[in-house]
């Protein structure tokens, strides 16, 4: 599977526009797999962040020797 990479946003009649350049390497009338890749806002990072602190708070210098693992 061929990748192609670029940004764009949604317009108002809810499109996103493909660049002109990368345009002419999709095939006509084939189906293509779309991946929309959003930044995460502060909430999502805040709850990442809390998820990480939670779990290293229970790691002890016992634990360590799973490191080597």
């Amino acid at each position: 599977m061929k990748a192609l990479e670029f940004e764009s946003r949604l317009s108002e009649d809810a499109n996103l526009k493909v660049p002109e350049n990368l345009a002419g390497q999709i095939p006509r009338e084939e189906a293509v797999r779309v991946i929309v890749l959003l930044p995460e806002g502060a909430e999502d990072q805040d709850w990442q962040r809390l998820t990480s602190e939670q779990l290293l708070s229970g790691y002890g210098e016992s634990d360590s020797i799973y490191d080597a693992v």
